[in-house]
């Protein structure tokens, strides 16, 4: 009897050990999930509908009398965005001047995922700061053609490095008690007729190309909301696909939060109501004088067929369920919302150390650069070495609290020792061709010049009202071509006949046509949009206080006709009525395309030059079943310090069905002194050996001889192995 009670007693003595442990953890799943019951059950069925559309611009519906906050919602993927009020009016008189962080791409281009940490870090520290709930990005969608205007808000061509990009941003921007949401979900891979096309593609690609990174997103990442995208896949809107959102998304992945639409992107009522959309959000209503939130598709209407018992309330709790679990876990309802801070110097060094890490020098021809500090006088001729690009995009305008522009970058370092001849060279006016006057003021400021730094490129739009004069990276439109803007080929070309030392500096979001120049242009460099530091780290780069270590997250074509998606597939589509877009390069997206059909691009996926050289030697596999851990040795064999991002790919020899002549597998960035040498390990689970079986509707992995490749890019393999699987 005594042994019984003594044994009851210490099971009563666990249970209140674990209940205080799960209070003081503050997670406490089942204490959650009571009051997010406990709250639903007291919630009006108007109420309720409140809560699953927009309220403003920019948030969601609350219910006061419960303690029940709107949700707040703020763009963009790279800077807390300008605020606007309820009606969309900007507001120019708030605090909202903030840290411009470098773009999306500039970021994947870093290959370095803890600084994707420390970007989403600054993202959900300034959001919590502002107030804001939701910060909507990252943007991940697949680079799939160099046409696309949004290109620079997203990451990658390739899936496995949007991965564990992404991942560390939803992680930084999370851990600062403001969920991320990842964008767009799914297909979402043109501006160009975004709001009407139909995208086919096959299963396989889906799997394997296009869903990997939100599937990382949501398993790994642990991401609280996702925004779907505007376009149809397969016949159905995106914003109300069973298969996407209820079958992948909610089933299959096991998300468990919100699933929120694109502004003004849902189509109807019960099908969003029923294939998973949670949340739908929308400008339209807020441009008119007191707008009426009750119209939405999941407004009123919802609550009148409910009344009229034509859908069910349990789908309607579920969706409030999902908001209320999102208000919790970030502290929204409990009071234990994060309160952040803005732009702080701490944010800037963010900001120029993704810069410094994300510029990517593409050619240096007979070491021109780094300049030497001693060089008398420096040209530096382009629109885009003095303009700035924070306001530009679209929805990624960010009002930077101060951008440093290459011309300040170089000034900056030049001081008072190097004479600075600065032209303008061109205009920025979309169709215009070269302008004479401005090409000769450039060519005499190159001739009586050492050097030349031309800033050329794509450009941003500043804002709504004139993005479609001036932009090539913008949401809402794509790009016609690949052909530099404003007569900038001329301009090139006639400077270098000036100088030939002429470094070309390349701001954009992705590649364009140098089949011109290219040839005669000693070093080039790619700066994309590298955020309010962004002139200060390009400087550093140029003249050597930072040894670049940027690599192409994307293969730059030298013509657009290269390009899969021009040469296998539909891009933007056609112009019949259904405006159906087919991924005929199915799984044959940037590198994979090129490596296998042996086309050669100007820069290959993954290349990026540094001051200093790296040594590959001593390639080791040892297999654990189908797993092997791969580990080689990695050497600075120059004279400054410098870091190599070593990228590991797979082939498999025979196939049942096609793949790729390579694929990337996994990266590491390493930093190493003159003469410093590591050994880097990274290991291949068998989900790395895997493809997607579309005849079995399954991923499986076929007995044979695998590939091991080591190397600088894709097209730079410096170690080799086989195994057996």
């Amino acid at each position: 009897m005594m042994m019984k009670k003594q044994f009851c007693t210490k099971i009563w003595m666990l249970a209140i050990a674990t209940f205080c442990i799960l209070q003081t953890n503050g997670q406490a799943k089942f204490d959650t999930t009571a009051k997010i019951a406990a709250l639903i059950s007291k919630l009006t069925l108007e109420e309720k509908v409140k809560m699953i559309h927009a309220s403003s611009s920019f948030t969601s519906g609350g219910v006061p009398r419960l303690g029940i906050p709107e949700l707040v919602t703020s763009d963009g993927p790279h800077g807390v965005r300008p605020e606007h009020g309820r009606d969309w009016v900007l507001d120019n008189n708030s605090l909202d001047s903030g840290t411009y962080l470098p773009v999306g791409v500039c970021l994947a281009a870093t290959w370095n995922p803890q600084l994707g940490y420390d970007f989403g870090s600054v993202l959900g520290s300034e959001a919590a700061f502002r107030g804001k709930n939701v910060i909507l990005g990252p943007g991940i969608n697949i680079i799939r053609s160099p046409l696309n205007g949004r290109n620079f808000e997203y990451e990658s061509e390739d899936p496995f490095l949007v991965s564990k990009m992404c991942v560390g941003y939803i992680k930084g921007v999370q851990d600062q008690g403001v969920s991320a949401c990842v964008k767009h979900y799914l297909a979402n891979n043109q501006e160009s007729k975004r709001f009407t096309i139909n995208v086919e593609m096959s299963e396989r690609a889906l799997r394997e190309i296009y869903m990997p990174g939100f599937k990382a997103a949501v398993q790994e990442g642990g991401v609280n909301t996702l925004m779907s995208s505007y376009n149809k896949f397969r016949g159905q809107w995106v914003s109300h696909s069973n298969y996407l959102l209820n079958q992948v998304l909610k089933k299959e992945w096991g998300f468990k939060g919100l699933v929120m639409s694109d502004w003004d992107a849902v189509h109807n009522t019960a099908q969003a109501f029923w294939n998973g959309m949670d949340l739908e959000m929308g400008t339209d209503l807020g441009m008119l004088p007191n707008p009426d939130y009750g119209k939405f598709k999941l407004g009123d209407t919802v609550a009148a067929l409910i009344k009229a018992n034509k859908l069910p309330e349990y789908l309607l709790d579920e969706k409030v369920r999902r908001i209320l679990y999102v208000m919790f876990k970030t502290g929204m309802i409990d009071g234990q919302a994060k309160k952040g801070e803005y732009n702080t110097k701490a944010h800037q060094q963010t900001a120029l150390k993704v810069a410094e890490e994300g510029i990517v020098l593409l050619k240096n021809e007979n070491n021109i650069l780094p300049l030497n500090k001693n060089i008398k006088s420096i040209a530096v001729i382009g629109f885009n070495a003095d303009r700035k690009q924070s306001m530009g995009g679209g929805s990624s305008q960010v009002r930077a609290f101060y951008e440093i522009t290459p011309l300040a970058g170089l000034k900056n370092i030049a001081g008072n020792k190097i004479k600075i001849n600065y032209a303008q060279g061109y205009n920025i006016v979309r169709g215009a061709g070269p302008d004479q006057k401005l090409i000769d003021e450039a060519v005499a400021a190159a001739s009586k010049s050492d050097v030349v730094v031309f800033v050329g490129g794509w450009t941003h739009g500043y804002n709504y009202s004139v993005w479609s004069d001036n932009a090539y990276d913008a949401e809402d439109i794509d790009k016609a071509d690949m052909n530099m803007p404003f007569g900038q080929d001329e301009l090139i070309k006639a400077v270098q006949k000036a100088n030939p030392k002429t470094v070309v500096v390349l701001m954009g979001g992705g590649a364009i046509d140098m089949t011109q120049w290219v040839d005669k242009t000693p070093a080039i460099i790619q700066s994309w949009y590298a955020g309010l530091e962004g002139g200060n780290a390009l400087a550093k780069i140029i003249f050597g206080e930072v040894n670049p270590s940027g690599k192409l997250p994307m293969t730059f074509p030298k013509k657009l006709q290269d390009n899969p998606s021009f040469v296998l597939g539909e891009y933007p589509g056609d112009t019949s009525k259904t405006l159906n877009v087919h991924y005929l390069d199915d799984i044959y997206v940037g590198y994979r395309y090129y490596d296998t059909y042996k086309v050669e691009p100007q820069f290959a996926f993954g290349h990026g030059l540094s001051y200093t050289t790296f040594d590959y030697s001593d390639l080791k596999i040892t297999q654990a079943g189908n797993t092997a851990l791969v580990t080689f040795t990695l050497k600075n064999t120059g004279k400054v310090p410098g870091a190599e991002i070593a990228e590991l790919y797979i082939h498999q020899q025979k196939a049942l069905l096609p793949r790729p002549e390579k694929e990337l597998k996994g990266f590491q960035k390493i930093t190493l002194s003159p003469g410093e040498q590591k050994t880097v390990s990274i290991t291949l689970s068998e989900d790395a050996f895997k493809y997607f079986n579309d005849v079995k509707n399954n991923w499986v992995m076929d007995n044979g001889a695998f590939d091991i490749l080591v190397g600088g890019s894709s097209r730079s393999i410096k170690l080799k192995s086989t195994i057996n699987l």
